[in-house]
């Protein structure tokens, strides 16, 4: 057995079930919160539109928390398949949050999602209500635990090794890391960001083709806003993680922006726009470059001094340079592209005041909508290459190799698992767009109307009694 075979195969096998995984909990986090928005403003307005929203969009919600919770079972079976000496390692902090996940906010979700999906007209309005937030709030503790987890390999943090075994010396200072706070709310907010274009393109959609067009304009509407607040948040949040990685990760920091030579002192780092980085050659075969640029970006300083690669020995450079360069571009572009649009549009509409059919009228832009639906998957998936590419060649970030980690288990055997979990996925995929295809197509039910209150109905029986 070729250890370097297993290790890639292993890294492709996780790359793999992650990059289809993450699709998933980004849309349940999204959508669980825009039915809790539009539950309250039903509730409060008495307004059936935003009743039938609920129901609606609730069916996406439970189909898209199906996927997800089958399709992450595979990934986490491979910590105990795949990377047996990183679990070893580490168990004693990434086990303990990973148990944390589960019965926090996966019980919790998986708890109140039967009552949010069939208990209208079964419960009280406000438990109802209750049960919506509550599925909205596990599918955020989820994230925030997930993102701790992930956050602490990039910086660990209040521990100490022994026997091959990280101690954890203070807890709260470990789930606190350096990285912890811009991870889980940039993740969590382009996850946000995600739901709201899916949102919007679906209501884009049928607006453009004159389905329902007072349904959907609302729906649109509610995302719009929300996209306008949400979308210049992510890019500042963007960049405060940004300069945190140069701070903490410095060798993923100037990977990123193939940067190689470190600035001298009392001079500023120049920002390549566009280069080709070459990891053979320590330099970037071609790079177009602002003079000063990278210094402001990474310090927020007009001569701050950033790291160079050149500065790391090869062997603790970040793999795949060409790919962790570009995937941030391509995050960070669409994160830009995004606000754009969402300000366009809020400036269109206002133009318009909310006449619907001058709404209508606006094809060009409506089609724009529609085809960015892909654009946030896109841009979530580059992050995450961003984020554990540039971690390589540490699985722990300074204290655990990623070919210490590995299992001792047989290639082919990894061959296979993959190749199993590629159909699998395959046919998950499928499955999913078929059931949402027909969704989409039966649309909302504009007959729908509201429950009578519980309470209505118990007085009345008594005063009948």
């Amino acid at each position: 057995m070729h250890l370097g075979n297993v290790l890639d195969l292993s890294r492709a096998q996780f790359a793999m079930t992650a990059i289809f995984h993450i699709m998933w909990p980004i849309l349940t986090i999204s959508l669980s919160a825009f039915l809790v928005l539009v539950e309250l403003l039903w509730l409060r307005s008495g307004k059936v539109g935003y009743y039938r929203h609920a129901r609606f969009w609730s069916k996406l919600l439970v189909l898209n928390f199906a996927v997800g919770v089958v399709s992450g079972i595979p990934m986490e079976f491979q910590f105990g398949t795949n990377w047996a000496g990183f679990s070893r390692y580490s168990g004693q902090f990434f086990g303990n949050i990973l148990g944390f996940e589960g019965a926090m906010a996966f019980m919790l979700e998986a708890g109140f999602i039967g009552v949010m999906l069939l208990g209208w007209g079964r419960v009280p309005r406000a438990v109802h209500l209750f049960a919506t937030s509550m599925v909205a709030l596990g599918s955020s503790i989820s994230a925030f635990w997930i993102m701790v987890a992930n956050s602490w390999m990039q910086t660990p943090a209040s521990v100490t090794v022994e026997n091959g075994k990280i101690i954890v010396t203070d807890y709260a200072a470990a789930i606190f890391n350096p990285d912890m706070v811009w991870g889980v709310t940039h993740m969590w907010v382009a996850a946000i960001e995600t739901g709201m274009f899916v949102i919007a393109g679906i209501s884009a959609w049928n607006l453009f083709k004159q389905r329902n067009p007072e349904f959907f304009a609302r729906s649109f509407k509610i995302a719009l806003l929300v996209l306008v607040f949400v979308a210049p948040l992510q890019i500042w949040l963007g960049d405060s993680s940004g300069g945190s990685v140069f701070a903490s990760q410095p060798a993923k920091g100037a990977a990123i922006e193939g940067h190689w030579i470190t600035n001298k002192p009392g001079t500023a780092a120049s920002w390549s726009l566009l280069a080709w980085p070459d990891k053979q050659a320590q330099r970037n075969d071609w790079s177009i470059e602002v003079p000063g640029m990278l210094s402001v970006l990474a310090t927020h300083t007009l001569d701050g001094t950033v790291k160079g690669l050149t500065d790391f020995p090869p062997a603790d450079q970040p793999p795949m340079l060409p790919l962790l360069y570009y995937a941030f571009r391509v995050m960070a572009g669409i994160g830009f592209a995004f606000m754009v649009l969402a300000f366009w549009t809020a400036y269109v509409l206002r133009k318009t005041r909310g006449n619907l059919e001058q709404l209508l009228a606006q094809r060009k832009l409506l089609l724009a909508w529609v085809l960015c639906i892909p654009l946030p998957y896109v841009a979530v998936e580059a992050g995450w290459i961003v984020r554990e590419v540039g971690r390589q060649p540490w699985v722990v970030y300074g204290l655990l190799r990623t070919k210490d980690a590995v299992s001792t288990v047989a290639a082919s055997s990894v061959t296979l698992s993959m190749a199993m979990f590629f159909a699998f996925y395959v046919v998950l995929l499928g499955t999913f767009f078929v059931l949402a295809r027909n969704w989409l197509r039966a649309g909302p039910d504009l007959t729908l109307n509201p429950p009578a209150p519980l309470e209505a109905e118990r007085a009345a029986a008594v005063s009948e009694y």
